[in-house]
């Protein structure tokens, strides 16, 4: 007899006051599928998962698990029925070890110290270092995102729903899950995909169901498709190209001399002289794994790390490595942190008064807050960078992932910054945004701002860039022009031996695949390592 299908959907609808995020939708998954849920975002992507996962009761519809009609009322009978989830938002708590988040969703009977060892266990498995020991709020994001795919991993699902589960990963790192995730479906399990990375689409999944403004609009089989066509199925139209020419840029804006930062935890990574600039009309990125001390030199440079010597970091010309974040603002610095809930936008505050965060214009010299000029300036990001928002009044945790960043990206460029640092600027969003985000990028460039992008995505940095950097063990390398660089040569330098002869160098990157070599010393462990005459080992 054939087996009944994993999971279906029928009727599926979801409405919140300002949306209806999921409208009729139908969808069916077969054992052994990876099925891809493709949309723009606002879609309804997100708020269907959730539904699927218990966390989110649906308005109307059908849930059939196995064949049998299915009320899923919390994460708990889904994790009990088999359905496991990795979401785009980690579910993680700050204060917590990750054992001990993990320890939550796993059986209360087992001891903190089996669930650390099978953490280990299963890390090594799969190639995703993580230390157990270790406070959540001490990790990166694309630290905790492993965190949350160990976690889902854990449980032996049956259905494994993987939200933007990539958007952090490195190349290296993205290549093993797909192995992972192909010896999952090869065994039976079935997973549920979501990512805007339409090559990753092709690659791994063998069904596609495409939603807009909360509806199915259409399926197909990936493998059969290109990109364009896929963008087509998504958006309606192909991304627009973007067009970088080169120019020449003018007086340095930010200067970063010789600074050197002792890790503020134990499980930080050392600054070790770091040295760098970017000038007036040009955009620098900084490409590196994960956890090699991007989160530290950030701090520094927004100035929520004040311990660095004055001198060491100079914006606009003034020595501002004591100031804080407001006084580099006056200078003309913007920040756009990866963490877009909690850091760059208050959950529970409307945009409009997310506004405030970073904008101070609206406050009057007696200190009373323009309500209506919040309101205006709020609407007119939500026009410009085509925010799907219930308006300026809409809370932050309100919006998907892809929309708050569209709206935190698009507040700090509508601030027209003089310096404008900026942390994974297209995390989680679709690839019309994604290439909106990039355009807005080399126009605030051609508009003579000074731009540092902070980015593990080395597509998107080749797009933007007109210098690149490599950050490893908290060790930058030397600059390297956008035309000279490759991703060989940016694969090597992220194992942190650009100083090393070439005989102790790793195998490089693919270029055509975009990934470590097989066989590779960096290929097998998906970090940095060190080596003679590298930086890595300081």
């Amino acid at each position: 007899m054939t087996a009944p299908p994993r999971l279906q959907l029928q009727g599926i609808t979801k409405r919140y006051p300002a949306v209806v995020a999921n409208d009729g939708v139908a969808l069916t998954v077969l054992p052994g599928q990876t099925h891809a849920v493709l949309g723009e975002n606002g879609a309804g992507k997100s708020t269907l998962m959730k539904i699927i996962y218990g966390s989110v009761k649906p308005d109307a519809g059908q849930v059939l698990w196995n064949g049998h009609p299915v009320n899923v009322r919390n994460p708990q009978e889904a994790r009990a029925l088999g359905i496991s989830m990795v979401f785009q938002h980690f579910s993680l708590f700050d204060t917590l070890t990750v054992a001990e988040n993990v320890w939550l969703g796993l059986d209360k009977r087992l001891k903190l110290a089996e669930v650390s060892r099978r953490i280990e266990a299963k890390a090594a498995e799969y190639g995703l270092h993580v230390d157990p020991s270790r406070p959540v709020h001490t990790l990166s994001v694309g630290e905790m995102q492993r965190v949350e795919i160990i976690r889902a991993l854990l449980t032996d699902p049956q259905l494994l729903i993987l939200d933007e589960p990539t958007s952090v990963l490195t190349p290296q790192a993205v290549e093993k899950l797909f192995i992972v995730l192909r010896q999952l479906a090869a065994q039976g399990c079935s997973i549920l995909y979501i990512s805007h990375k339409l090559h990753e689409i092709r690659e791994l999944c063998d069904a596609c169901t495409v939603l807009r403004g909360g509806k199915v609009t259409g399926e197909c089989d990936p493998r059969n498709e290109s990109n364009a066509s896929l963008s087509r199925l998504m958006i309606g139209a192909e991304p627009p190209q973007l067009e970088h020419h080169d120019r020449q840029p003018g007086e340095p804006v930010l200067q970063v001399r010789q600074l050197s930062l002792e890790r503020d935890s134990p499980f930080g990574v050392d600054l070790g002289g770091v040295s760098f600039e970017v000038r007036a009309g040009e955009v620098v990125g900084i490409a590196g794994v994960s956890g090699n001390g991007q989160r530290e030199l950030l701090y520094a440079l927004s100035g929520e790390d004040t311990r660095a010597p004055a001198d060491s970091v100079r914006v606009a010309g003034q020595s501002a490595g004591r100031m804080g974040p407001a006084q580099r603002r006056k200078l003309g610095l913007h920040f756009v942190p990866e963490e877009r809930l909690g850091r760059g936008a208050v959950p529970s505050l409307g945009l409009a008064h997310n506004l405030m965060l970073t904008r101070g214009d609206a406050v009057g010299r007696a200190g009373w807050i323009d309500v209506k000029a919040l309101q205006s300036q709020a609407s007119q990001i939500i026009r410009r960078f085509n925010v799907k928002a219930g308006g300026p009044a809409a809370a932050a945790r309100s919006l998907s992932g892809g929309n708050l960043q569209k709206f935190i990206v698009g507040r700090e460029i509508d601030a027209r910054p003089k310096l404008l640092v900026i942390s994974q600027p297209t995390w989680g969003v679709d690839v019309g945004a994604a290439a909106q985000i990039r355009g807005e990028i080399l126009a605030l460039r051609d508009a003579g701002c000074a731009v540092l992008v902070v980015s593990e995505e080395l597509d998107e940095l080749f797009e933007v860039s007109d210098r690149l950097h490599v950050i490893a063990k908290g060790h930058l390398s030397p600059s390297l022009p956008r035309r000279e660089a490759t991703v060989e040569k940016i694969g090597e330098w992220m194992s942190g031996l650009w100083d090393a002869p070439a005989s102790v160098r790793p195998e490089p990157f693919d270029a055509a695949q975009g990934r470590l070599v097989e066989g590779s010393a960096s290929a097998s462990t998906g970090s940095a390592r060190t080596g003679s005459g590298g930086h890595a080992n300081a």
